[in-house]
C-alpha cells in the first residue's frame, strides 16, 4: 500500500513539474510594451490632480523560467491640462536631474498568464529607488499580448520629496499611480 501510495504522489509531482516546463516553455521569450497609461494622483484639502502620460516604453526577457522586465516613462510626459503645474511639478521631483521614472520587475515564467498577479517593484523617481512589494495586478488576454492594470501605492517619502504647497497649503504625501499597459511578444 505504501508503494502504490509514494507512487502515486510522486507521478503526481512529475504532471506538476512536467506543467511548469510546459508553461514556461509557451511563454514568449521577449516581449514590449506597445501601449501605456500610467496616470498619478495628488490631492489637497481643496484639489484633486491627475497627471496622464502615454509615454512609457518598455522589454521583458525570459529565460530559464524566469522573466525580468523593464519599463520606463520620461517624467516631463506626465501632463495634468496646467502646465505652470506640470512645470513646478517637474521642479519638486529635479526632473531635470532625473529625468526618468524607471520600473523593474522580476517574476517567474508561469505566472504570465490571465489573473490576479502580485509582483515586487522596484522604482527608481527623483533620485531615490524605492521597492514596492506584491502590488496587485490584474491580468487580462489583449490579443496575443497580456495588459495588466494595478495601482502602485506610491507616496512622496517613499522618494523622499519635499510635499509641495499651494497657497502655503502641502499637498497630501500618498500619490498613487495608476497602471495600464500592454506587453505583445516581441515581433508580433
Amino acid at each position: 500500500m505504501r508503494t502504490k501510495s509514494l507512487k502515486i504522489h510522486t507521478g503526481l509531482l512529475v504532471c506538476l513539474a512536467m506543467s511548469a516546463t510546459i508553461a514556461a516553455a509557451s511563454t514568449p521569450a521577449a516581449w514590449v510594451l506597445t501601449a501605456s497609461t500610467l496616470t498619478y494622483h495628488v490631492s489637497d484639502p481643496f484639489h484633486q490632480v491627475y497627471g496622464v502620460s502615454h509615454a512609457a516604453r518598455g522589454k521583458g526577457v525570459c529565460q530559464k523560467g524566469a522573466c525580468q522586465f523593464l519599463a520606463a516613462a520620461p517624467v516631463n510626459s506626465f501632463h495634468s491640462g496646467d502646465s505652470n503645474r506640470d512645470l513646478h511639478m517637474l521642479q519638486a521631483v529635479r526632473g531635470g536631474q532625473y529625468p526618468m521614472v524607471v520600473v523593474r520587475t522580476s517574476l517567474p515564467a508561469t505566472e504570465l498568464h490571465p489573473g490576479k498577479l502580485r509582483v515586487n517593484l522596484q522604482i527608481q523617481f527623483a533620485g531615490h529607488t524605492h521597492i514596492f512589494h506584491r502590488v496587485p495586478f490584474t491580468v487580462t488576454r489583449q490579443g496575443t499580448g497580456l495588459r495588466l492594470r494595478g495601482t502602485i501605492p506610491a507616496t512622496l517619502k517613499d522618494f523622499q520629496i519635499q510635499s509641495p504647497e499651494f497657497l502655503w497649503i502641502k499637498i497630501h504625501n500618498a500619490i498613487p499611480v495608476e497602471v495600464d499597459m500592454t506587453w505583445q511578444p516581441a515581433g508580433h
